[in-house]
C-alpha cells in the first residue's frame, strides 16, 4: 500500500537534492531584476533624456552669452576706409592690412507673455509622463520574472509528481510480476505494468526537461547573462485575497502609471497651445554688445545696449494651423485616455473574476486529489487480494497523476492570476 505522505516524502527528498544551491525567494529575485534588467537601464536613460530636455527649455529663459574673435587679412583703398569713393577694377592707393575684431554679446528675453514658461511646464510635464512609462515597464518586469518564477516552481513540483508515478508504477510492476511467479495473475497483467512504467518515465524525462527550460525562462526574465546559480524558494501555497470588483478598478484608476502617464501628455499639449497661442503677442527682448576692433593693437572699444519689441503681423496663417493642430492633438489624447480607462477596467475585473475561479479551482483539485488517493489505496488492496484488476490499479494511478497535476497547475494559475490583479491594479493585494 502507498502510504498518504508518499508524496510529501518524495518532495522533501528533491528539496534535499536542491540543497547544494543557495534558494532565493521571489523578493529576492525581483531585487536582482530591477537591479540589473537591462530594459529598466534603458528606461531610466529615457526619463534622463527627458529630464535634460527640460533643462533645455529652461535655458531659452535664461541670459544668452557669446563670445567672438575674429582676424582678417583685408585690402582696401584709403578712399573706403574713410567712406570716400574710388575707381572700379583696383583704384591706385589700394593696400593690404590686418583687422582684429573681438567682443561679447548678452541677449536675454525680457517679457514674453509666458511663452517660455508654458513650454518649460509642457517639458515637465512629457518627463512625468516618460517616468510614468517607465513605472510601466518596471511593473512589466515584476510581473514576468513572477510567472517565471511561477513557472519554474510548477516544474519542480510536476517533476516530484512524475518522480512518485514512476515510483508507484515500478510496486505495481513489482506487485504483478510477483502475482504473476505465483500463478495468480496472468501475463497481460506484467506487460500492462510495464507499459504504464514506461510512460511514466517518459513523463519524468519531459518533466525534468520543464525543470531546466523553467530555469532558463526565470533567467531571462531577471536579465542575467550568466546561468541561474540559484535555486528557488516554493511560495505556491499562499492565503487567499479578497478584494471587490469597484474597489479594485478604483484602486487601478489611482495608480495605474499607464493613466498617470497620459493625464500628463494631455497637460502637457495643453500647455503646448498656450505656448503656440503666445505667438500672436510681441515679445520683448533686451541686448548688449561689447566690440573691441581695429587694424592694430590696442584695439577700439565700443559698446551699446538696448532693447528690442517684435511683433508677428502676418505669417501666412502659420500660428492658426499650429494651434488647430495642437487642439487636434489633444482631442485625441482625451479620447485615448477614456479608451485606457475602458480598457483597465476590464483589465482589473477579469483579473478580479481570475483570481476568484482559481480559488474555486484550488479548493475542487484538493477533494479531487484526496478522492483519486483514496480510489489507488482501493485499487491496490483489491489487485493484491485478487478482486481487482491490473486495469483498474492502473487506471487509479492515472487518475491519482492527473489529480496531483492538476493541483500543481491551479496552485500556480492562482499565484499567476494574483499577480496579475496586482499589476492591474498597480498595487499589492494581502491575503484574507
Amino acid at each position: 500500500m502507498i502510504g498518504r505522505t508518499a508524496l510529501g516524502l518524495l518532495l522533501l527528498a528533491s528539496m534535499a537534492t536542491a540543497e547544494a544551491l543557495p534558494k532565493k525567494s521571489l523578493d529576492e529575485c525581483l531585487e536582482l531584476a530591477l537591479d540589473q534588467q537591462p530594459r529598466l537601464k534603458a528606461a531610466g536613460s529615457t526619463v534622463e533624456a527627458a529630464r535634460e530636455r527640460v533643462w533645455q527649455s529652461t535655458a531659452a529663459y535664461l541670459p544668452q552669452v557669446t563670445a567672438s574673435y575674429q582676424a582678417n587679412r583685408r585690402q582696401a583703398t584709403t578712399g573706403s576706409l574713410t567712406g570716400g569713393g574710388g575707381s572700379f577694377g583696383g583704384p591706385p592707393g589700394a593696400r593690404i592690412f590686418n583687422f582684429f575684431s573681438t567682443g561679447v554679446t548678452l541677449s536675454q528675453v525680457l517679457f514674453d507673455f509666458g511663452q517660455n514658461l508654458a513650454l518649460i511646464h509642457r517639458a515637465k510635464a512629457l518627463e512625468s509622463s516618460v517616468a510614468a512609462d517607465a513605472q510601466t515597464e518596471r511593473d512589466s518586469i515584476v510581473f514576468e520574472v513572477t510567472q517565471a518564477y511561477l513557472g519554474l516552481l510548477a516544474a519542480q513540483r510536476l517533476r516530484v509528481v512524475a518522480d512518485e508515478t514512476v515510483r508507484q508504477n515500478k510496486q505495481h510492476l513489482d506487485l504483478a510480476q510477483g502475482r504473476y511467479d505465483v500463478g495468480f495473475a496472468p501475463r497481460f497483467d506484467v506487460t500492462q505494468a510495464s507499459v504504464q512504467l514506461a510512460s511514466a518515465e517518459l513523463a519524468q524525462v519531459t518533466a525534468q526537461k520543464n525543470v531546466t527550460l523553467g530555469r532558463e525562462t526565470l533567467r531571462n526574465a531577471m536579465g542575467m547573462s550568466g546561468p541561474l546559480d540559484f535555486d528557488v524558494v516554493d511560495v505556491l501555497a499562499q492565503p487567499a485575497v479578497k478584494i471587490g470588483d469597484e474597489e479594485a478598478v478604483e484602486v487601478a484608476y489611482a495608480n495605474r502609471p499607464e493613466l498617470v502617464s497620459i493625464a500628463a501628455q494631455q497637460k502637457a499639449q495643453s500647455l503646448q497651445i498656450d505656448a503656440i497661442t503666445k505667438d500672436y503677442l510681441p515679445k520683448v527682448t533686451g541686448g548688449a554688445n561689447y566690440t573691441w576692433s581695429g587694424s592694430k593693437y590696442p584695439l577700439q572699444d565700443t559698446w551699446n545696449i538696448g532693447a528690442a519689441v517684435n511683433l508677428s503681423v502676418f505669417n501666412g496663417g502659420l500660428t492658426t494651423a499650429q494651434v488647430g493642430e495642437a487642439r487636434a492633438n489633444l482631442a485625441v489624447l482625451a479620447a485615448n485616455a477614456e479608451t485606457l480607462r475602458q480598457n483597465v477596467a476590464l483589465e482589473v475585473r477579469q483579473a478580479v473574476a481570475n483570481v476568484r475561479e482559481g480559488a474555486e479551482a484550488i479548493r475542487v483539485s484538493e477533494k479531487l486529489r484526496r478522492q483519486a488517493r483514496e480510489n489507488l489505496e482501493l485499487a491496490e488492496g483489491r489487485y493484491s487480494t485478487g478482486v481487482g484488476s491490473i486495469i483498474e490499479l492502473t487506471d487509479a494511478q492515472a487518475s491519482l497523476a492527473s489529480a496531483e497535476a492538476n493541483l500543481v497547475q491551479a496552485l500556480v494559475n492562482y499565484r499567476v492570476a494574483v499577480a496579475t490583479l496586482e499589476r492591474a491594479i498597480a498595487a499589492p493585494v494581502t491575503g484574507t
